[in-house]
């Protein structure tokens, strides 16, 4: 998976919205649809978006083929941005320390 793929298919809200329903297990296109003004087509061609950033994945069982969110593509998202986090929060934690040494 490249990282340029992934940040691409997350730029989009609807993507991300389908994401957040696939943190919750597994779905249809016609599930994952559902909450949104689009067609299947639609839902479809931002589903193969994911499936290329290998943000999600097909499985198959009997005639449905649901997605579910594929953990080893976004782990790898999430390991580019735990430096940034890390340092983020270093910095709200001095900031913190020194509000607090202001108001003593």
């Amino acid at each position: 998976m490249q990282l340029d793929t992934a940040f691409s298919a997350l730029g989009d809200p609807t993507r991300r919205a389908i994401l957040a329903r696939l943190a919750l297990g597994e779905a249809t296109v016609t599930e994952l649809a559902r909450p949104f003004a689009l067609s299947q087509p639609a839902v479809s061609k931002h589903l193969k978006v994911l499936e290329k950033a290998g943000l999600i994945e097909c499985g198959q069982d009997a005639q449905r083929r649901p997605r579910r969110l594929k953990p080893a593509g976004m782990k790898a998202v999430a390991d580019w941005l735990e430096p940034f986090r890390e340092q983020w929060e270093s910095r709200l934690d001095n900031l913190d320390r020194h509000v607090a040494n202001k108001e003593d």
